[in-house]
């Protein structure tokens, strides 16, 4: 199904290829941008029906990129979970972009509309931004939700998937190109770099001579260092999920446990999981045991203070450096805190912005803990595993937006478009 892993001598020729492909995504743009919902959509239902017909090569691919992994010896078991497609996720992947299908198309929607007194009317309307450059990691199925989100905001995309997933982007790239062709859309509206040469990494983020307008990184520290570093052209920053979910003094002690399993244990692996448990000193004595006994119980490596190590012998004590981490593995640190205004005083010095949660019965608390965390997403009585943009409705997601710049949360189709201002007038000139 996929072409032969592509070979490329020397940066001269990796840059001329980069340049090729930006060169075509570039042009692709100007196309999608005036496309017809109707168009896209065309090419949606076709990309759909492409990943079933073709989920059992998709499957095949995939399991040769995990059978390399592991071999590797250097891969972790949350690793090969975000790396791993099963039937369910592919078919998952075919449901995301038929919800994208269905949502309203975006481009061209007039969000506010005014008269000025010399009698211009001034209207703000949404516009796609141009070429998306998405480097991510590991996870295969970005490269379906980006593609398929930026076409539906008549964006142009470059995807550049991880090393380790190359053989499964391919071939759900290759359903990704089989839509758009259908649909007669310019193949290169998608594209995706056919290399694991790590210095395209560098070319996307210098922009490729203007011809990227945004990146959008997914993936560890290491690439999130070197984005911040190198990017030459605006980046929606995905930083680490250091999230956590806080039990309050008020909290139903049955809905606390669900929430604090469901968002440490559903999947470990992913940026919405939860890295630290934060209990309301007054709810220690009831609560407090319980829980960590659950996380243990579910295989959970628990890391506490002074309070949750008496709470069981089997929990090892947290260091300075644990309230900061994003394990992305069966491991939560553990805290007491006072009250509300202790757990956003704790979230302020250690969070990161990306999505915390509040479990408690008292409206006043969980008002001033939505209002006051300075987080991406902020939930009451859910769990943190809810930050994921098919959870909002959104039908796939490129990432999870932690800066403040434009687009925050999930990023789906409407935080891929910018807006420019259309002016009409009858003739008015300045004085």
């Amino acid at each position: 199904m996929a072409a032969p892993l592509k070979a490329v001598d020397g940066n001269a020729d990796l840059q001329a290829l980069m340049s090729d492909l930006a060169s075509r995504a570039r042009a692709a743009a100007r196309v999608l941008a005036l496309a017809p919902p109707e168009q896209k959509n065309r090419a949606l239902e076709a990309m759909e029906r492409a990943i079933r017909a073709n989920a059992a090569a998709i499957l095949a691919a995939n399991a040769e990129d995990v059978a390399e992994a592991r071999a590797s010896g250097d891969a972790t078991s949350a690793f090969i979970d975000r790396l791993t497609l099963t039937p369910a996720r592919v078919e998952g992947m075919a449901e995301g972009i038929a919800i994208v299908r269905g949502i309203t198309d975006p481009v061209g929607i007039v969000t506010e509309s005014w008269q000025r007194p010399n009698g211009m009317t001034i209207e703000r309307v949404r516009v796609p931004l141009g070429v998306v450059g998405v480097i991510f990691e590991s996870r295969p199925n970005v490269a379906a939700d980006a593609g398929v989100l930026c076409l539906k905001s008549g964006n142009a995309v470059i995807l550049r998937g991880g090393s380790d997933s190359f053989r499964s982007c391919r071939a759900i790239h290759e359903c990704l190109v089989q839509g758009l062709r259908e649909a007669g859309l310019p193949e290169a509206a998608i594209t995706l770099v056919p290399t694991r040469d790590r210095a395209a990494v560098g070319m996307m983020l210098s922009g490729l001579n203007g011809s990227i307008d945004v990146i959008v990184p997914r993936g560890g520290k290491s690439l999130v260092a070197r984005v911040e570093q190198e990017a030459r052209v605006p980046v929606f920053a995905h930083l680490e999920g250091v999230n956590h979910v806080y039990v309050d003094a008020s909290a139903d002690l049955a809905m606390a446990k669900e929430i604090v399993l469901n968002a440490k244990m559903r999947r470990t692996g992913v940026c919405g999981a939860a890295e630290t448990l934060l209990v309301d000193r007054a709810a220690a004595g009831k609560a407090l045991k319980p829980l960590v006994e659950m996380l243990l119980e579910a295989g959970c490596e628990v890391r506490g203070d002074d309070a949750v190590q008496g709470t069981d012998a089997r929990v090892k004590p947290a260091s300075e450096d644990d309230w900061d981490t994003e394990y992305l593995d069966a491991i939560i640190a553990a805290k007491v805190v006072d009250g509300v205004d202790g757990a956003i005083a704790h979230i302020q010095d250690h969070g990161s912005h990306h999505t915390d949660a509040i479990v408690s019965s008292d409206e006043a608390a969980a008002r001033k803990f939505l209002s006051e965390v300075d987080s991406a997403i902020v939930l009451h009585n859910a769990s943190t595993q809810f930050a994921d943009g098919g959870e909002f409705g959104f039908g796939a997601e490129i990432g999870i937006a932690t800066g403040r710049f434009h687009a925050r949360g999930p990023v789906g189709a409407e935080q891929l478009t910018s807006f420019k201002y259309r002016v009409h007038g009858t003739g008015q000139t300045r004085p």
